[in-house]
């Protein structure tokens, strides 16, 4: 049998009416039954609207429900071989793998979607078909500006204040710059202040050896090693998603096929202009379960 990689999408995947065919599943209601209890809101509700549900107080912990429930239903059909997460995808990944409960895991989720919301002053901006060369000499001459996500060959997304994203566009030529609607330069220093804040709460949690060998954003290599995994996980805030070299480390570890975990199909699109070998498939909805 193929080896196979779940991975999971971050913020920016989410769809509105996500997650609502999965009302009808006894183990899903009881799932957004207990996510009410701990978010102090609906996740079923927020799915149906489309205002707060593009807000990152919302986003991230929607998302962490609705995937999590596809990924454990879908445990019951087979089982990953290894593990990635894009951004906050990569909560849901170490949950799969075990390494802390479901609750815990939307608990961190939830406090680290408070800390990015209220995090304000910074920009976001995605370029497509761009000179890497150029970019890279551009962000080491603008101070300011970050890589935040490393997503494909031909997509990027930079971070950081709003003048200094403004002069890496200005001097790239792309095919394509487009500023993303977030509340702050994720992924970039700008966010050490929340991070430090989470920091103190990450270490709180108890992390467990992981099931299954799981690639970090900041670091993609895989591993099962609980500190690690905490580590990486508490450098991610500030640290840049390196999903284009996690897509190269799929075939080096022998993956051959990915299922992609979530609402739209983001990562398999990245991988697939990063690695044309590999077999994509995607799981959004009940009948995609086919169970």
């Amino acid at each position: 049998m193929s080896k196979t990689a779940w991975v999971f999408p971050g913020q920016g995947s989410q769809a509105l009416g996500m997650g609502m065919d999965l009302l009808n599943l006894p183990f899903a209601k009881d799932k957004f039954i207990q996510a009410e209890e701990i978010l102090g809101w609906s996740v079923i509700e927020i799915c149906q609207n489309e205002e707060k549900l593009s807000r990152t107080l919302y986003t991230q912990p929607c998302l962490y429900v609705v995937e999590s429930i596809l990924a454990d239903l879908f445990r019951s059909k087979e089982q990953p071989d290894l593990l990635a997460g894009h951004s906050l995808g990569e909560y849901i990944a170490l949950y799969v793998a075990g390494v802390f409960e479901w609750s815990a895991g939307l608990r961190l989720v939830k406090r680290r979607a408070e800390l990015m919301e209220s995090s304000s002053g910074g920009m976001m901006a995605a370029l497509m078909n761009f000179e890497r060369e150029q970019l890279e000499k551009v962000l080491a001459l603008t101070p300011d500006a970050v890589l935040a996500n490393d997503n494909s060959p031909g997509q990027v997304v930079i971070s950081g204040t709003p003048e200094a994203v403004q002069t890496v566009i200005s001097q790239v030529k792309a095919k394509r710059a487009t500023p993303l609607k977030v509340s702050g330069a994720f992924h970039s220093p700008l966010m050490s202040a929340a991070a430090t804040e989470f920091k103190e709460i990450l270490e709180t949690v108890q992390f467990q050896k992981a099931t299954v060998p799981v690639l970090s954003n900041v670091e993609p290599s895989p591993t099962v090693d609980e500190e690690q995994l905490k580590q990486r996980l508490i450098q991610q805030m500030t640290g840049n998603v390196r999903w284009r070299e996690i897509s190269l480390k799929l075939s080096e570890n022998g993956i051959e096929r990915v299922v992609e975990i979530g609402p739209g199909n983001v990562l398999t699109g990245l991988i697939k202009r990063t690695c044309t070998d590999l077999k994509l498939e995607n799981i959004r909805s009940v009948p995609e379960l086919a169970i």
